[in-house]
C-alpha cells in the first residue's frame, strides 16, 4: 500500500523504525496492545459543544477588546492581556474530558507540542507539555508516529488563534500503527487502492467518513418512516433453490449438508408476498442480494436491496408511499428537498411527474407504440431506427428498448414511468382496460431507476402461464429468465390478497443523496478482481 500511496522515500525503513520503536516500548513495560479498554467521555464535537456553551456562560456579555486608536505593539499587548483574562475566567471552572483518536498530526515544540486526534465525529487538537505529563511521557510522546491511537485526558481550553483545544493531563498510547499512512497533502490518489484499502481512504479523507455516516442515517430513517406506517421488518433466505423475482442471473453454489445445487437469491420478492399470504399486512426487508452481471458505475453483482408489500392497496399506493418517503429523506438527511447532483439541482419537493411508458416514448422519439399491433410492425420500427433485438423479442420487448435508447437519459426530475408492456412483467397484474399492459411503475431520477414497483399479481392460474412463458424464454437463450416456482404458486392458491409492492436499489438512492459519483463510492467494501501476488 505505502509503495504506491506515499510520496515519501524509504517506506519499509520507516516501517523498521516504527517496529523498533514498539519492540522498545514492550521491552520498557509499555506495550500499547495489552490495553482492552479506555474511558472515553466526550467525542470531538462534544467537546467544542460543551466548552462553547462554558465560555457563553462564563464571559457571554464580556465585550471584545477594542484597539481602536492603538499602534501595532499596544494592540497587540491589549489582545494578549485580554486572551489572558479570558482564560483566567475559563480556567477557574475547567471542564474535564477524556477522549480518544487516531493522530493525525504532530508539532514538537522543546517541552510543548501540538497534536491533532480524529475520531468518528471529527478532529480536536490537543496541547502536550512535559510539566503536565511528565518527563518520561512527554519523552515517549515525541517518538510517537503519525497513525498512533491515543487517548488523552485534559481541559479544554481555547488557544491564542481562538481554536478550541484540549490540554493533556494524561496522555495514553492505546495501540501503535505499524504501517506509513499516506502523505498528508497527497493522500491516496489511487482510485482503486481507495476501494480495496477503505480503512485507509476513511483515515485519510473525512468526506468518505461523512458518506458513510450519511448512508447509515438514510438506512435509519427509512426504517423509521416504514415504522410510522406499520411495516413489520421482517428476514428471509439468501440461499435459495429457485432464484426469482428479477431479471437477473444468479450466483451458483452448493450446499454440502444436503448436497444440493442452490442459488444466491436475485430479489426479495416471492418469500415476502408469502408472508403477505399469512397475513403479515404489511412488511419490508433492507437485505444484501446477488446478480450475476457487470460491474460498473452504477452496478455492483452484491448490493442492498429494500423490498416492502403492503396488502389491500396498488400501484398508486405504492406511488404515494414513495414520494412521500423520498421527500422525507432528502428533508430529513440533506436538511432539503432541492438537492444538488453533479452541479444540477433536483426537486423532490414538488409532485412528481408521471408518464406512461408508451407516452414517454411518444414524447422522445416520435413512435406511438399503441397504433402498433403486432410483433413484426415492431420489430420492423426496430430495425428502422437501428435498435438491435432478439428473434425471440414480442412487441412489449420492444417497447422496452425503445424506452431505454429514447427516454432514459431524458428524465432528470423525478418522474413516474408507469404501464409497462405485459411481456417484461412477469409477476405484475393486468391493466383492466388493456391487458398488454400491466400496473407497474418505475421511478426515474437523474437517468437513474430508482424503484420498480407492482399491483401484485395474485391470480395463481395466471401466474402460472407467466411462469410458463418464462420457462420457455430461457429455453430460447435467455439467461434472465424466471422459473416456475411450485412453492410460490400453491401460496397464491392459498390466496392473497390486492397487494402493492415496490423494491429499492438503496445503493443508487445513497449515491443521490450523498452527490457520490460512483456505486462503489458508497459501498464500503465494493467488489473488485482479486490482485495477483506480485501487485498487493
Amino acid at each position: 500500500m505505502a509503495d504506491k500511496n506515499n510520496s515519501q522515500p524509504d517506506v519499509n525503513e520507516q516501517i523498521k523504525v516504527r517496529m523498533d520503536k514498539l519492540a522498545a516500548l514492550q521491552e520498557a513495560g509499555k506495550d500499547p496492545f495489552q490495553i482492552t479498554k479506555y474511558d472515553v467521555t466526550h467525542h470531538t464535537d462534544e467537546i467544542r459543544a460543551i466548552y462553547e456553551a462554558h465560555e457563553k456562560e462564563l464571559l457571554g456579555d464580556r465585550p471584545a477588546v477594542n484597539t481602536d486608536g492603538m499602534d501595532e505593539q499596544q494592540a497587540r499587548e491589549a489582545v494578549n492581556a485580554d486572551y489572558n483574562e479570558r482564560r483566567a475566567i475559563m480556567d477557574a471552572s475547567p471542564i474535564e474530558v477524556s477522549f480518544a483518536g487516531r493522530m493525525m498530526f504532530k508539532r514538537v515544540m522543546g517541552k510543548a507540542s501540538f497534536c491533532n486526534i480524529a475520531d468518528l465525529k471529527g478532529r480536536m487538537q490537543a496541547y502536550i507539555s512535559r510539566d503536565a505529563i511528565g518527563d518520561d511521557a512527554y519523552a515517549d510522546f515525541k517518538k510517537s508516529d503519525i497513525g498512533d491511537i491515543f487517548g488523552i485526558k485534559g481541559f479544554i481550553f481555547r488557544t491564542k488563534t481562538g481554536e478550541i483545544s484540549v490540554h493533556a493531563e494524561e496522555i495514553t498510547l492505546l495501540s501503535k500503527s505499524l504501517q506509513v499512512l499516506p502523505e498528508k497533502f497527497h493522500g491516496i490518489t489511487d482510485t482503486d487502492m481507495r476501494y480495496r484499502q477503505r480503512y485507509v481512504d476513511l483515515i485519510m479523507n473525512p468526506e468518505v467518513k461523512d458518506t458513510f455516516v450519511k448512508r447509515s442515517q438514510i438506512i435509519k430513517e427509512i426504517r423509521r418512516f416504514l415504522d410510522g406506517r406499520d411495516f413489520m421488518e421482517v428476514e428471509t433466505p439468501t440461499l435459495v433453490s429457485n432464484a426469482g423475482g428479477a431479471a437477473a442471473r444468479p450466483f451458483e453454489t452448493h450446499y454440502n449438508a444436503l448436497d444440493e445445487d442452490v442459488k444466491l437469491r436475485i430479489s426479495l420478492e416471492l418469500y415476502l408476498k408469502r408472508l403477505i399470504v399469512g397475513g403479515l399486512e404489511r412488511v419490508y426487508e433492507i437485505g444484501r442480494v446477488y446478480r450475476n452481471e457487470g460491474v460498473d458505475t452504477r452496478h455492483n453483482p452484491e448490493f442492498t436491496l429494500m423490498e416492502l408489500y403492503q396488502a389491500y392497496t396498488d400501484y398508486e399506493g405504492m406511488m404515494e408511499l414513495t414520494e412521500s418517503m423520498f421527500r422525507h429523506l432528502a428533508q430529513t438527511v440533506c436538511g432539503t428537498t432541492e438537492i444538488t447532483y453533479n452541479g444540477t439541482k433536483i426537486d423532490l419537493g414538488k409532485p412528481f411527474r408521471r408518464l406512461t411508458m408508451n407516452d414517454a416514448i411518444k414524447e422522445y422519439a416520435g413512435v406511438d407504440f399503441d397504433t402498433i399491433k403486432t410483433d413484426e410492425e415492431a420489430k420492423a420500427l426496430a430495425k428502422e431506427r437501428g435498435i438491435e433485438f432478439e428473434e425471440r423479442h414480442t412487441k412489449g420487448d420492444i417497447i422496452n428498448l425503445f424506452f431505454e435508447e429514447y427516454c432514459e437519459e431524458k428524465l432528470i426530475q423525478p418522474t413516474f414511468i408507469m404501464d409497462h408492456p405485459l411481456a417484461i412483467s412477469p409477476l405484475t397484474k393486468k391493466k383492466p382496460s388493456d391487458p398488454e399492459k400491466v400496473e407497474r411503475f418505475e421511478l426515474f431520477i437523474n437517468t437513474w431507476e430508482m424503484c420498480n414497483a407492482y399491483s401484485e399479481l395474485n391470480d395463481p392460474i395466471d401466474q402460472r402461464e407467466r411462469f410458463a412463458q418464462q420457462d420457455k424464454n430461457a429455453e430460447n437463450g435467455d439467461e434472465e429468465a424466471q422459473h416456475t416456482d411450485e412453492d410460490f404458486l400453491n401460496a397464491l392458491a392459498v390466496g392473497m390478497p390486492p397487494t402493492g409492492g415496490i423494491g429499492y436499489g438503496i445503493d443508487r438512492l445513497v449515491m443521490l443523496l450523498t452527490d457520490s459519483p460512483a456505486i462503489r463510492d458508497v459501498l464500503l467494501f465494493p467488489t473488485m478482481k482479486t490482485l495477483s501476488k506480485e501487485n498487493q
